[in-house]
């Protein structure tokens, strides 16, 4: 069967070591490489081994008893979450790896929660238990305490061929029927193999497992009873249509577009046609990925990941054959212009050479605007990272300036807007009505326009044109979000309608409703959860309260306090700054993004951006008159309008 098992950990857990081991162990590598050697297999950029961090996933394949696994290292640290949470989508297990010396970290934390919110089945590996000083037993109790209660010890079954009697105790507890056949002493291996097995797909428990990945002590038992354990059901779906999910795009050392995914159903060849939303594609090969080499396969069936040269216009977390589009929860919250010498490469060239990276990464959402280019970030070392990928790509130093708050825009009533885009020998035009929609939902449509008003065919087509660019808010210039798009009513022409004008009209209805409509400026809220020593919880309660910060009840155990919040991340950015120094060193902070709200002190955000809606994205139209364009300003466009209607009422001119 295939199975795809993904590692992940808090940075400098020992994740890539253990990875090594595991492949070594497989017999799908010669030699066990590391990190501080500058030869991890799946560490295959030279930026990864060069800083000894590991930043990109990486895939491995081998066959181990009968089956064929897909084998997926994670970045551990923070500021790579979204490249790690873009392979949470694809797993079907995944092994948390935490270190025995240090015990569960804040983002040991983030990862489960992310897991959690996947339901991915997980398997816990306790390492480095060679160390001096290292206490398994009170591992154990803080992964009980911090993570889940239903996380089982099974290290007695390590190296055993039967499972060990505290193990069947353990199993018999979330089963009914177990545990009356263990009380009358019917213990069937094999039963209860199958029912643990069952536990772990739907996540009643999280099997516990250790050793020393970097002395190879207990790799071997690991990787056999996570063999046994984990079981799929692929099969079941191959003779099914077939659909596909995306989770990453690398270019290769020709600089050819590859688009790595898993076959959720069905099943790929060579030669298949695919239809995208851009056209037909054909899959010309199938690559199956071991580090940065890769073979060729003549096919490809249900649960397994395969990587297809071109594709164009999937992205990451785009499902072929669905209309589902993955919606990932790691999102940044600061965002960072570029620095480089603009006489000797402009801006729009240096957008140009950018795209293989923003393909690769969409989370930087490179945005092209007066000044410069302003991209999306996660934290300082991301920074330095793409600092160096940049000079890579255009050959030449680039920097970053100061980091600044990301904040969006949405729209707090109804509002509606017309486009119309008629220069000689074309004509569109789109009626739309922009709702508040459900925070966290983007951009969503939907058509109330009659077949008979405007053929399906172009309906679909502004359908499109709404998804395929975000669109400026008109405080600050903004990502709009949080709305739905309706459409309200359209017309093209016979002769003159090309597919280009309804991404005028489109365009220009989005920015006509907003200027008629009332906008509210969105600021991220991040969520947190910080432990330090209870004799600091006035002064840590104290300062958070001086951020807009609230806070859930402070939980106590033993001399140490945990306490849970949300706050604005204009004002909370600056607070984990101080964070270390209050504590001495001795709390750990935990911080992951939350969700947008209403900005509570939005005046001197939009007066700082000085934004001109009127600069760019024009909400005019364009309509004919005595056989020539001519522009009609965006006030007056709807006494223009050719799709005439009560929507109209609903908005007052400014």
């Amino acid at each position: 069967m295939h199975k795809n098992i993904g590692i992940l950990a808090h940075v400098d857990a020992g994740k890539t070591t253990l990875s090594e081991q595991v492949l070594y162990h497989a017999h799908a590598t010669r030699k066990v490489g590391r990190v501080d050697h500058g030869d991890a297999f799946l560490d295959t950029h030279p930026i990864e081994r060069k800083r000894g961090v590991t930043i990109f996933s990486g895939v491995a394949h081998f066959d181990y008893e009968g089956d064929s696994v897909c084998w997926l290292d994670t970045p551990g640290h923070a500021d790579f979450s979204t490249e790690m949470e873009r392979t949470l989508s694809v797993l079907d297990f995944a092994v948390v790896v935490i270190s025995c010396a240090e015990g569960v970290q804040s983002h040991t934390e983030t990862v489960w929660s992310l897991l959690e919110s996947y339901r991915i089945p997980t398997f816990i590996f306790i390492n480095k238990t060679d160390r001096p000083g290292a206490n398994q037993e009170a591992v154990i109790e803080s992964i009980r305490r911090r993570l889940s209660g239903d996380a089982v010890d099974i290290r007695s079954w390590m190296g055993q061929t039967n499972m060990p009697e505290d193990v069947r105790e353990q199993v018999a507890e979330r089963d009914e029927e177990l545990l009356e056949r263990l009380f009358d002493g019917g213990y069937d291996a094999d039963l209860w193999l199958e029912r643990l097995q069952e536990q772990i797909l739907c996540r009643a428990c999280f099997p516990i497992m250790s050793g020393s990945a970097l002395n190879d002590i207990g790799i071997a038992e690991f990787l056999q009873l996570l063999s046994r354990l984990t079981v799929t059901h692929h099969h079941q779906r191959e003779n099914e249509p077939c659909t596909a999910r995306v989770f990453r795009i690398k270019h290769d050392a020709k600089g050819a577009r590859v688009v790595f995914l898993k076959l959720l159903s069905g099943r790929a060849a060579p030669r298949d046609v695919w239809q995208l939303p851009g056209g037909e594609s054909k899959l010309n090969e199938l690559r199956i990925y071991h580090g940065d080499k890769y073979t060729l396969t003549d096919s490809a069936s249900a649960g397994e990941i395969i990587a297809v040269p071109g594709l164009p216009g999937l992205v990451p977390g785009d499902t072929y054959g669905s209309e589902e589009k993955n919606r990932f929860l790691t999102a940044p919250m600061m965002a960072s212009d570029l620095i480089w010498d603009t006489a000797k490469l402009p801006v729009f060239r240096m957008m140009e050479q950018l795209r293989p990276l923003a393909e690769e990464e969409p989370s930087l959402h490179f945005v092209q605007h007066d000044s410069g280019i302003t991209c999306q970030v996660m934290g300082k070392l991301q920074l330095e990272i793409l600092s160096q990928l940049m000079e890579e790509a255009v050959g030449m130093p680039v920097s970053f300036g100061p980091c600044r708050v990301i904040y969006k825009e949405t729209v707090a009533a109804p509002t509606v807007g017309i486009g119309h885009y008629e220069p000689l020998r074309h004509y569109a035009e789109a009626v739309l009505r922009l709702v508040p929609g459900e925070p966290g939902s983007g951009i969503t449509f939907k058509s109330l326009c009659h077949v008979d008003t405007l053929a399906l065919n172009w309906q679909r087509l502004i359908e499109t044109h709404i998804f395929e660019r975000p669109y400026a808010g008109v405080l600050t210039g903004a990502e709009l979000t949080d709305v739905r798009v309706e459409l309200l009513c359209g017309r093209a022409h016979l002769k003159h309608t090309e597919g280009g004008d309804f991404r005028q009209a489109v365009g220009r209805a989005m920015r006509n409703a907003l200027m008629f409509g009332e906008s509210v400026l969105l600021e991220p809220v991040c969520a947190f959860s910080v432990t330090a020593p209870a004799e600091l919880y006035g002064t840590v309660a104290g300062s958070l309260s001086a951020v807009q910060a609230e806070t859930e009840a402070p939980v106590y155990l033993e001399d140490v306090f945990t306490l849970t919040g949300t706050a604005p991340w204009a004002q909370f950015s600056k607070w984990q700054e101080d964070f270390a120094p209050m504590t001495h060193g001795r709390g750990s902070l935990r911080v992951w993004m939350s969700h947008y709200a209403p900005c509570r002190n939005p005046q001197p955000v939009i007066d700082a951006a000085n934004y001109n809606p009127l600069a760019q994205d024009t909400p005019d139209s364009v309509f004919c008159d005595h056989g020539a364009g001519l522009n009609v300003a965006w006030y007056q466009a709807r006494q223009w309008a050719h799709c005439q209607g009560p929507w109209f009422e609903e908005g007052e001119t400014k």
